[in-house]
């Protein structure tokens, strides 16, 4: 073999090896203009606010995205070669008033890309955890669905599988993503461009830790109505966590008396915030749970469960 082929071999298998790795993100801007409904109530640019001397979470500090005034998706596909054609939008959390972007959104893309799943990654508009009433999550939740509806109108192009595009979302984000799969399909703003022609009802959620579920009572909030078609859920929170894993126990109860298929995990400690970051609480060992949930109810490869499948 001459040098020369030699290199041109080398240059190749680099190449292959490069298409068979996950792709670079793509970023998308989520409106042409101002987004739809409540606008964040920004202080200044778009900034991360972490320090180096915050609070460690498996031994590392946690990016603090604030000022979001324009939402994007950033978009994170798997390897060709272990694609399924499943897709998540991803929706970090932070009260609403900050975005926890990689605890809870690109170490989450990653884990999801591994796994042969494509990472959305939503960043949505904050803060607006000062708003009045609804005006709270509503501009994040529209956010969300605009998100899944863009995915599946871009899912040729991603690879994706449109009646296999679900939502995850953790403690603020955790209320997003419960909010859009309870509103199944029933969009907060009027459709805008044909991307909204696409359905924004999530196939299934990926509750960790969620916040905002429940008033002062204890009684699920009005936001989440319950029906035959709402979307199969998977929960998993602490019962040491500040956010009450009541929230968790009382959503999971209202879809068992629906029929909806849902999987509740109550860990006895671990707190909050920990995203996915291993630590020696046993809440830690949440993702394998979630994988296996997803696998078992057919997301991952086979076509959902007939009856819960986005409309």
């Amino acid at each position: 073999m001459s040098s020369r082929f030699a290199k041109y071999a080398t240059v190749l298998g680099l190449l292959i090896t490069v298409r068979a790795s996950a792709a670079e993100p793509v970023v998308l801007d989520l409106w042409a203009g101002q987004p739809a409904g409540p606008q964040s109530m920004t202080t200044g640019p778009e900034a991360d606010t972490q320090k180096p001397t915050d609070k460690l979470i498996g031994g590392k500090t946690v990016m603090k995205v604030g000022n979001v005034s324009k939402p994007q998706i950033e978009v994170r596909l798997p390897p060709a070669d272990k694609a399924n054609g499943a897709a998540v939008v991803i929706c970090p959390g932070g009260g609403f008033n900050i975005l926890a972007w990689d605890l809870e959104g690109t170490e989450i893309a990653q884990w999801l890309n591994e796994n042969g799943i494509a990472g959305i990654i939503l960043k949505y508009r904050v803060p607006t955890g000062k708003l009045q009433g609804d005006a709270k999550w509503q501009g994040p939740v529209m956010d969300a669905q605009r998100a899944v509806s863009l995915t599946r109108a871009r899912a040729e192009e991603w690879h994706i599988d449109p009646k296999r595009v679900g939502i995850c979302g953790f403690s603020a984000g955790g209320a997003t993503a419960a909010i859009t799969a309870a509103k199944n399909g029933e969009r907060l703003y009027e459709a805008k461009d044909d991307a909204d022609q696409q359905s924004c009802a999530p196939t299934f959620a990926l509750l960790i830790y969620p916040a905002y579920l429940i008033d002062d009572s204890g009684a699920l909030r009005s936001e989440y109505q319950i029906t035959p078609k709402t979307p199969p859920m998977f929960f998993a929170h602490a019962a040491d966590d500040r956010v009450p894993c009541e929230g968790s126990a009382a959503l999971f109860v209202a879809l068992k008396k629906a029929k909806i298929p849902a999987e509740l995990h109550i860990f006895p400690t671990g707190g909050h915030g920990y995203g996915l970051r291993p630590t020696t609480q046993p809440v830690t060992g949440w993702p394998p749970l979630a994988m296996r949930w997803m696998k078992d109810r057919g997301y991952l490869g086979a076509a959902a469960h007939e009856g819960h499948e986005a409309h």
